[in-house]
């Protein structure tokens, strides 16, 4: 019979995964209280929550939450990254905390309620934050704009050139008749 206690968490843990953007799990096996604390507080400064899980818990929820898919994830240490602002944030930190020799092996993810694979998730981890793309879009729209801006003063300064030699040429004819 299920205490109180564990209703509580299976009903925190099914909210906490229907109100993410996305979900990473990954197996925490080997990493030591540094590591963790490097990235629970990189996590942290994303804004997204980072959390041990019980997998006979996590299976309860994810069925609660409509994730069914996630139980064959759901064995061995599991811990679990909840997104509430960027939904891609995640990936990009366990990434770079596995690339900087991190002990941490991603299971699956979930993004807009399609389960991911782990190598679905890296790719996800390479993607250029939004930021990035802004910046590149505006380069790409920049660049267009600054070559009519050339071609345009290339062609004022032809019609000024053009004018400069006929008035030049009209004050010549003005001045040899006199």
């Amino acid at each position: 019979m299920p205490t109180a206690e564990k209703v509580e968490q299976v009903n925190a843990l099914t909210q906490k995964m229907s109100a993410a953007k996305s979900i990473f799990m990954a197996d925490f096996t080997g990493l030591d209280v540094a590591s963790v604390t490097e990235l629970r507080r990189a996590l942290r400064g994303a804004s997204v929550e980072y959390q041990v899980v019980k997998n006979r818990l996590a299976k309860r929820a994810a069925a609660d939450a409509g994730l069914d898919g996630l139980s064959e994830y759901l064995s061995g240490p599991t811990a679990m990254t909840f997104a509430q602002e960027d939904p891609l944030e995640p990936a990009r930190i366990l990434q770079k905390f596995i690339d900087k020799g991190g002990k941490l092996a991603i299971k699956s993810g979930v993004l807009d309620g399609d389960l991911l694979s782990p190598e679905q998730v890296k790719q996800l981890a390479l993607l250029p934050t939004r930021d990035e793309l802004i910046v590149k879009l505006m380069g790409s729209v920049r660049g267009p704009l600054y070559g009519l801006e050339g071609v345009l003063s290339g062609l004022l300064r032809g019609l000024v050139g053009t004018l400069a030699a006929l008035e030049q040429s009209r004050q010549d004819d003005d001045g040899g008749g006199d």
